[in-house]
């Protein structure tokens, strides 16, 4: 059963193939058999055999929304009720949430069983999933690399088959790098798409929801749970939600691909930018034209990042100080050294890294000559995708410079680390959506392809990533171990 996907496990649930309470007992077994891979945190086992007892009942009824049944997961960084909810840190290594995240609450609705909660970065604070209290996620395409970050034990979970779907937070790639890491398909809607109300903040202005699944077919259906108008999250955008599975198997004849040139520059390795125009050939051969365009200020993108994202990351910590909650350390002599030692204590070395730098942007006789061009940086940075994307109807391109590198390959050059999402942050600084979608291997370690989108054009993007998949087979393979 692990081996289908999460549209095949809902129909075999309705057609009486297996319960979900058969389902549910046998993901967790797999989860129990590969928990060397450290891709969860807490795993919810009790409550998922009650829901899925009642996703059955449900069932048996009769008119049951359609992932009734359907074992997921969620990242760590989403609250639920009742439930550790940690971001991977020391900090909240105690917290247990008195609420649910809108996210977790349209899963529940939507009659999902969650079987727990997935390892991540430290507040979604890394590229490698190295900077977790709980330890490094161990990639199951190669143990020794790692999964990529923040959203990696998600995709570490996906891509053995420990669930079927996971939900992910992207801050500058935290969805799409992992997936493509791991190779499986990650979708970053546009920013509003996805409630953030209950998505512990990062960067509250890049910050999104999104869904981690082997297929195109699987996300459209998560993200059709996902999305919609919050009126608890005040950067919840109003508008209609289309049926993200209605078009999925149109044509691509026409359809105008743009290939940027400054992402297939010297950075990009030879061997992924090839493995990038195979795939970009099987587009051409479905009728897709290709055409050239030109992001002069893309490579000012990390630099904007790392201004704007830790400036917002150094606001949205500040409230956890060992007053209210999370980590509170023992018997302070006074207010100032509870807050200094409850802090450094509980955080680690990058979280702490990241709220010096956006402290120092935003302090007094800096704001301006930091916060403030960078903002404007990232509105030219988005003029040019919007230029782009009055020529062609998607842009394509690689997601990372290489495939999964080392555990502990780069955790000493916190620079080179960052030069992982080279081709993924620029999206975030625009609010584009944008997924990744298994393309190939090298070296036996998956590649992914990125495709960009218009605004709140996601079915789009899950049309076009759809009829890829459909004349390929590398969303198929699983990792070796895992079959």
């Amino acid at each position: 059963m692990h081996t289908k996907t999460i549209a095949q496990l809902a129909q075999g649930l309705r057609t009486g193939d297996y319960s979900s309470q058969e389902l549910t007992e046998a993901y967790l077994a797999r989860i129990t058999q590969h928990q060397d891979l450290n891709s969860f945190i807490t795993v919810t086992e009790h409550q998922a055999i009650a829901a899925a007892k009642q996703a059955d009942a449900i069932l048996a009824a009769g008119d049951a929304p359609f992932l009734t049944g359907v074992p997921i997961a969620h990242k760590d960084i989403f609250c639920t009720l009742g439930v550790k909810t940690s971001c991977g840190s020391k900090m909240l290594d105690k917290f247990i949430s008195p609420y649910n995240a809108t996210v977790v609450e349209k899963f529940n609705a939507a009659g999902a069983v969650s079987l727990g909660k997935l390892n991540m970065d430290e507040f979604a604070m890394g590229s490698s999933n190295e900077t977790s209290f709980y330890g490094a996620v161990k990639n199951p395409w190669a143990i020794d690399c790692v999964p990529g970050g923040s959203s990696g034990g998600s995709a570490a979970a996906v891509a053995a088959r420990l669930i079927p779907g996971a939900t992910g937070t992207d801050t500058g790639g935290s969805i799409r790098q992992p997936a493509a890491l791991c190779g499986i398909t990650g979708l970053k809607p546009t920013y509003g798409r996805v409630s953030r109300y209950g998505m512990v903040a990062y960067a509250s202005s890049l910050d999104q929801g999104g869904p981690m699944a082997q297929t195109a077919e699987d996300a459209a259906l998560m993200l059709q749970a996902m999305a919609g108008f919050d009126p608890k999250d005040s950067t919840s955008v109003d508008c209609a939600v289309p049926d993200y599975s209605a078009g999925l198997n149109n044509s691509l004849a026409g359809l105008k691909i743009g290939l940027p040139k400054e992402f297939f520059d010297e950075a990009l390795n030879s061997e992924m930018a090839a493995t990038i125009e195979a795939a970009i050939n099987e587009y051409k051969k479905m009728g897709a034209e290709i055409t050239e365009v030109s992001m002069p200020n893309l490579k000012l993108a990390i630099p904007a990042y790392y201004v704007i994202a830790p400036a917002e990351c150094s606001a949205n910590l500040s409230r956890l100080d060992g007053v209210r909650y999370g980590h509170r350390c023992e018997n302070p002599a006074d207010l100032n050294d509870l807050y200094i030692r409850s802090r450094g204590e509980a955080f680690g070395t990058e979280v702490k890294r990241r709220i010096l730098v956006g402290t120092y942007a935003l302090s007094e006789g800096y704001y301006d000559a930091y916060y403030i061009k960078a903002q404007k940086i990232r509105r030219l940075i988005s003029d040019d995708f919007n230029k782009a994307l009055e020529q062609v109807d998607v842009i394509m391109g690689p997601v990372s410079p290489t495939p999964a590198f080392g555990i502990g390959e780069k955790t000493d050059d916190p620079i080179e680390m960052y030069l992982a999402d080279i081709y993924t942050i620029a999206i975030n600084l625009a609010g584009l959506p944008a997924m990744s979608i298994p393309a190939g291997f090298i070296d036996n370690k998956p590649v992914g392809l990125q495709i960009i989108g218009n605004y709140f054009d996601e079915a789009k993007l899950l049309n076009v990533a759809h009829q890829y998949q459909q004349v390929t087979d590398w969303h198929q393979q699983t990792p070796k171990g895992f079959e």
